[in-house]
């Protein structure tokens, strides 16, 4: 199935039922007095995550959804039905906005949690409450208020604790082969990912992290170039990022420095937060390199690297225990919040 992430769809809360307006009319009871009831409610319309979704695709063909109408009041004091809520199931890692606002409504990170969307109007009040010393058969009533209309977005947000970035073909699918069960498409060619991949890294037998093959970031991606927007999104709830650096290229004006600049710039672009989220560089195929400790040497250097970074070879496994164990020890310290700079 292929993998939707995003969809904009309108909800539409039920209306309040119309209050009544009556009186009692019963055999020896002279002058009953008003016995209108209230309206129902409309009902509301809630989003829930559920794990056993991994896509919105459904919302993609679904667009408008509104929930029932409250019932108006009756004699008798008798109160009308609640209009039926509306329950939307979503993928957990769903965040809800307004279209037109942009607020975030809701950020649906764990199995089961709801959020309410839209509200169910208010039904409307029966005669009964319009009694009075000086108005005994009141004939007042109101009628039920309109529920909620709201255009929202729905953007579907990979869980994830580690997140791979790179150029296209740099290994990040070869790497998630290599370290976790996952199966990602792997071939020379780019844009081989086109769809997030999640896979379960076990580095003891209770001791793992959750690790996301990402498609490929090119230059223009916080502008929507290449997958865009549609690759960043994913890395904004990882813990950890690993920036993978292809140091054996085929290419004679190949320039790693180049290139981890230029998606550090991109980053930047996109969300401040993320740019400054923990990111190690790997140099990935270094068994194709004979020289690749020179060449990482030279990019270190010429980047004035601070941070952690590492040699693997995700083909033949060459480093990623070390990677993995390296990972899961700054997952298990306690997270600390990122902070962007205030500007000049």
């Amino acid at each position: 199935m292929k993998f939707i992430d995003e969809a904009i769809i309108e909800a539409h809360a039920g209306k309040g039922g119309d209050g009544a307006a009556a009186f009692r009319r019963e055999k020896y009871v002279p002058r009953g007095g008003p016995s209108g009831g209230d309206g129902g409610r409309g009902g509301s319309i809630w989003a829930v995550a559920d794990r056993n979704i991994n896509t919105l695709i459904d919302y993609r063909y679904a667009r408008i959804h509104r929930a029932g109408n409250g019932a108006g009041g009756g004699g008798s004091d008798k109160d009308g039905r609640g209009g039926n809520d509306l329950v939307l199931r979503v993928p957990v890692g769903t965040i809800v906005r307004d279209e037109e606002s942009g607020e975030v409504i809701a950020d649906l990170a764990r199995d089961g949690e709801r959020a309410l969307l839209a509200k169910g109007g208010q039904g409307g009040l029966g005669n009964l409450h319009f009694k009075s010393s000086i108005n005994r058969a009141p004939r007042q009533y109101t009628r039920g208020l309109p529920g909620e209309s709201r255009k929202l977005r729905l953007e579907l947000r990979v869980l994830a604790d580690v997140g791979l970035l790179g150029l296209p073909n740099a290994g990040k699918s070869t790497l998630v082969r290599a370290v976790s069960s996952a199966r990602p498409k792997v071939a020379d060619y780019p844009f081989t990912t086109l769809n997030p991949s999640l896979g379960v890294v076990r580095v003891a037998e209770d001791a793992s992290f959750v690790i996301a093959d990402i498609p490929g970031l090119i230059e223009g991606a916080a502008e929507g170039a290449g997958l865009g927007h549609q690759f960043l999104r994913h890395l904004a709830r990882t813990r950890l990022l690993l920036h993978l650096v292809d140091i054996a290229p085929l290419e004679d004006d190949a320039d790693p420095v180049r290139d981890i600049r230029a998606i550090a710039a991109e980053l930047k672009k996109y969300d401040e937060s993320l740019y400054r989220k923990p990111r190690w560089l790997v140099f990935n195929k270094a068994d194709l390199a004979p020289d690749a400790d020179a060449r990482i040497a030279r990019v270190v250097r010429a980047l004035r690297w601070k941070r952690a970074w590492f040699k693997v070879s995700a083909i033949s496994g060459a480093g990623c225990r070390e990677l993995c164990s390296a990972a899961y020890r700054f997952l298990s310290q306690p997270a600390k919040p990122v902070r962007a700079r205030r500007a000049a």
